[in-house]
């Protein structure tokens, strides 16, 4: 089973980064308010980051790095990886709400 870590850019601008098996379905709980105590009533929300791992294990490691990371390597990441992020994107027919 494939996993993801994404970041999700939040309505105050503020970053939030966390792992799925299934990114479309854990992006509507964010938007819906049921995703994480973090982004409840921080919408709307908006994709920023997401890449594939290949294992759970693989998908918290990395998600724990990035949220090592200052704002500003994590707003590097997600200009680096734009490209990736646009082809997982088009791959689940993600619809930005």
């Amino acid at each position: 089973m494939d996993w993801f870590v994404y970041i999700i850019e939040c309505s105050d601008k503020t970053l939030y980064t966390g792992i799925s098996s299934k990114p479309l379905e854990r992006f509507a709980m964010h938007q819906k308010g049921r995703g994480a105590k973090y982004t409840k009533g921080r919408g709307p929300l908006a994709l920023k980051y997401l890449t594939k791992t290949g294992s759970k294990n693989e998908a918290l490691m990395l998600e724990h790095k990035i949220k090592q990371l200052p704002r500003s390597k994590k707003l590097s990441l997600i200009n680096l990886e734009n490209l990736q992020t646009t082809k997982f994107k088009n791959e689940l027919h993600w619809e930005e709400p």
